[in-house]
């Protein structure tokens, strides 16, 4: 993933490349002789534009849902650990302990260690251990009244859910947009961007200033699209805002 200044890097290389080959164009075929085809070159930027309009903001809507669905099943996997944290105070007294601790063992888990790994690109796994220990702890309550049933129903119904955002997270944080995706949309802005180049202007400076304005948007749509394909890497990522909230609401209970 990109940095936040290889992103301008990028951004700029662009802007630079264009503003070349539009001065390049002009050595090698002079605006007054592309000045006759401006008419079929228009035809042709419109239908490419249009198509590639359509296409990024197709890429754009489909990578930015993907992230809204990452931080909501996050946020969802951390509420879900308060719900067991809570629930917990309806168990006998040794499981009650121990599944408060391990739910504060697990929110330091994915905070400390997992969110790190996410962001390296890999699977975290660290807190799997603690998951199994939780469905260990609250399976071995024997209730001895309907409201510790009651409330060992629900912690295992809480964990069930957690387990499920948590391999959906992981899964979520290995998606990314096909390769075959990118080349479409790297190949489609440059050739949206030459045939702005052809047009045949006398005037270079508004030529240039035209040619440069849009490289700089597609560039710009571009490198948005690479920060938030990987939800959990990146400039744009998802934080462990729930997980952080839940460790806060732990600390509160005595």
């Amino acid at each position: 993933m990109l940095t936040a200044f290889e992103d301008v890097l990028v951004v700029l290389g662009c802007t630079l490349s264009s503003l070349i080959f539009v001065w390049v164009l002009n050595r090698v075929w002079p605006a007054e002789r592309r000045r006759d085809h401006n008419d079929i070159i228009g035809w042709q930027v419109g239908v490419l534009g249009t198509t590639y309009a359509v296409i990024l903001g197709f890429m754009l809507y489909a990578v930015w849902t993907s992230f809204q669905e990452a931080d909501l099943n996050a946020d969802t996997e951390a509420n879900c650990l308060v719900s067991v944290f809570r629930v917990a105070d309806g168990l006998p007294a040794a499981q009650r302990d121990q599944v408060h601790k391990l739910t504060r063992q697990y929110a330091d888990i994915v905070i400390t260690q997992e969110w790190p790994t996410m962001q390296g690109g890999d699977f975290g796994l660290a807190g799997q251990q603690t998951i199994e220990q939780l469905w260990t702890a609250v399976l071995q309550t024997k209730p001895d009244s309907f409201a510790q049933q009651t409330a060992m129903n629900l912690a295992l119904t809480e964990i069930d859910s957690m387990t499920e955002h948590r391999r959906v997270r992981q899964l979520q944080s290995q998606s990314k947009l096909p390769a075959i995706l990118w080349i479409v949309l790297i190949v489609g802005g440059i050739i949206t961007m030459l045939s702005s180049c052809m047009f045949g202007i006398d005037n270079f400076m508004l030529h240039a200033v035209q040619v440069v304005s849009l490289t700089l948007l597609l560039a710009l749509i571009l490198v948005a699209i690479a920060d938030i394909d990987r939800p959990f890497q990146g400039v744009v990522h998802v934080h462990p805002r729930g997980f952080e909230r839940a460790r806060e609401a732990f600390a509160q209970h005595p």
